[in-house]
């Protein structure tokens, strides 16, 4: 279902400069996932956004989705809820997540250890590098009671 109003008025007053241009809001189920992405696709090339830009928000948001929905609890029960949004900002192309789970940064979280091997290698923790790699913006706010994760990508003629 997608809308626009007061449910992303929070994005700009965290992030000043920042437009907010489409808002989302989604049930807490994997096939949510799938509905985002292709929102944020349709989303970008109707916008003109470069293709590397759309691949690297959609990767990193279906990442980030993931997790919320495997992860995310509202600390006094009830139902999870997640919020998304697209937009500028003078540097380049955002993608916010909003969630009012428990408080939880993941950009103050470290990445896994590279294995040396595949038989080495453990499950887990690896999607922040995925994004840490593919982003130029990965910030957090809690505000209200809900996490904020804003990821972005430069314009290519932003140095």
């Amino acid at each position: 279902m997608a809308s626009s109003g007061n449910e992303c008025s929070e994005w700009p007053a965290q992030w000043p400069g920042l437009t907010v241009q489409q808002c989302l809001e989604v049930e807490p189920e994997r096939a949510a996932i799938a509905t985002v992405i292709e929102w944020a696709e349709q989303a970008g090339a109707a916008r003109g956004w470069p293709p590397r830009a759309v691949f690297a928000l959609t990767l990193c948001v279906d990442e980030a989705l993931t997790n919320i929905l495997s992860h995310a609890r509202p600390p006094e029960g009830g139902q999870l809820s997640i919020r998304l949004m697209l937009g500028q900002a003078d540097w380049g192309h955002v993608l916010g997540i909003s969630d009012n789970g428990g408080e939880f940064d993941p950009t103050a979280q470290a990445s896994a250890a590279l294995a040396a091997t595949l038989d080495e290698a453990e499950i887990g923790g690896h999607g922040l590098r995925l994004m840490r790699h593919y982003l130029h913006v990965f910030e957090y706010r809690r505000v209200d009671g809900r996490n904020l994760l804003l990821l972005g990508v430069r314009r290519e003629d932003t140095p």
